[in-house]
């Protein structure tokens, strides 16, 4: 197939039926019990920031970011990342991925992150998040969860469990005791 023929847009409503077909067929099942499941289960994905491949008019390829919060430090999560089977190994994934970082960086987020194979995502600059940094509310293989740092030293922002960010605890300031009982 040539790559012309592919075209990459901005994801919208008018996919998502689509966008699920793909998902249920890359993932079956077992995706509703992933960790990356659970959390994006806390809220909507970033329209904006997730995209599809076009052949024509049909979806052929998907990939969704959303929103995360880590501690006090937010992220965008990567996934899911899914191809048509016939229109595998024709880097379609992989420049999902790209564009999805791209748009991301350019909206200002600091890091990507996804649970997902090294040796495929490692050329597209991720890398190994250290083991006990980031917990997720499901069992992970945590040798496979993985940081796109956008800007050096994102992941320093970033420790604890993570969870949707619409979801995130934003702890309130206490009022000052001392001015209120002087009022």
């Amino acid at each position: 197939m040539p790559m012309h023929d592919i075209s990459y847009v901005a994801e919208t409503a008018a996919h998502d039926h689509e966008i699920e077909q793909i998902n249920a067929e890359a993932f079956g099942p077992g995706r509703f019990a992933r960790a990356a499941y659970k959390i994006r289960e806390g809220g909507p994905h970033e329209r904006d920031l997730s995209f599809v491949a076009l052949q024509g008019d049909i979806v052929v390829g998907t990939v969704r970011l959303t929103r995360v919060a880590i501690g006090t430090g937010r992220s965008l999560l990567l996934g899911p990342l899914a191809v048509r089977p016939a229109f595998k190994d024709l880097g379609i994934g992989r420049k999902l991925v790209r564009i999805a970082v791209e748009a991301a960086a350019k909206s200002g987020w600091s890091s990507v992150i996804l649970v997902g194979d090294p040796p495929y995502y490692g050329p597209l600059g991720f890398q190994q998040i250290p083991i006990g940094r980031i917990t997720m509310p499901r069992p992970v293989d945590y040798n496979r969860l993985l940081i796109h740092e956008i800007a050096d030293g994102a992941l320093e922002q970033l420790e604890g469990a993570m969870t949707h960010a619409d979801l995130a605890f934003v702890p309130v300031a206490e009022p000052d005791r001392k001015l209120a009982a002087s009022a």
